[in-house]
């Protein structure tokens, strides 16, 4: 998808990325977790198309699928012990999406800032991105327990921008849900659309009104590439 005309004056200076979905590949662990406590109660296990699609909304999307009808009470206990199984083996499958590595490389090459803007918590983040070894590429973490608010407010990505020592209109925001474009927008800042990540298939995403679509992190770097310093 070409920039916009409307984008092409900006003078870019950092990229924001969300975390599970557009950055990382978190989908195998979160799948391999809700298996493991599918297995503790004796029930069948979910088949792993069913359960990408509901990564990016976090420990409860990928429990409503296999526990759409359990009381609140039990719920927030299975989310317990859910994120116990995954935050004990929370990298053993997980990966920068393929042509990732690409993106950040031009961005450090150019000078640009880098960061991540997740609801994922702390707790998880960072013992995540710490074993990948990806912490010091990123001027910039904030999770969804960082701030009082979470996405879609814009509350986490203005204090993104502030900790990368930018302001929101030299920023762009990458996404791969609804939330991600209304955060970005309310931040003043264009939204990316990473349509390589994890959504339902008959999620409407041109609805979600962001500024561009990619279909995977190769193609980020050659969008980006027209607004990069050189």
């Amino acid at each position: 998808m070409p920039i916009p005309e409307r984008l092409r004056t900006l003078d870019l200076r950092a990229v924001l990325f969300d975390l599970d979905g557009t950055l990382l590949d978190t989908a195998p662990d979160m799948h391999r977790a809700l298996n493991t406590l599918l297995r503790e109660r004796s029930q069948p296990e979910q088949p792993f198309a069913a359960v990408r699609p509901r990564v990016s909304h976090g420990a409860t999307g990928v429990l409503r699928v296999a526990f759409a009808h359990t009381e609140d009470s039990e719920f927030r206990a299975l989310q317990r012990r859910f994120l116990e199984i995954y935050g004990t083996d929370i990298c053993l499958e997980t990966r920068l999406f393929p042509g990732m590595e690409r993106v950040l490389e031009v961005l450090a090459t150019r000078g640009l800032a880098a960061g991540i803007v997740t609801n994922k918590a702390t707790w998880l983040t960072e013992p995540l991105i710490e074993r990948l070894g990806l912490r010091e590429r990123f001027a910039c973490v904030v999770c969804g327990d960082t701030l009082a608010e979470r996405k879609p407010h814009p509350l986490p990505l203005l204090h993104a921008a502030r900790l990368a020592g930018v302001s929101p209109a030299q920023c762009i925001y990458v996404g791969d849900a609804e939330r991600d474009v209304q955060a970005a927008h309310a931040a003043g800042m264009p939204a990316l659309v990473a349509k390589y990540g994890y959504f339902d298939a008959e999620e409407d995403i041109v609805a979600w009104g962001g500024d561009g679509e990619i279909d995977s992190p190769a193609d980020l770097a050659d969008w980006l590439m027209p607004l990069l310093r050189s």
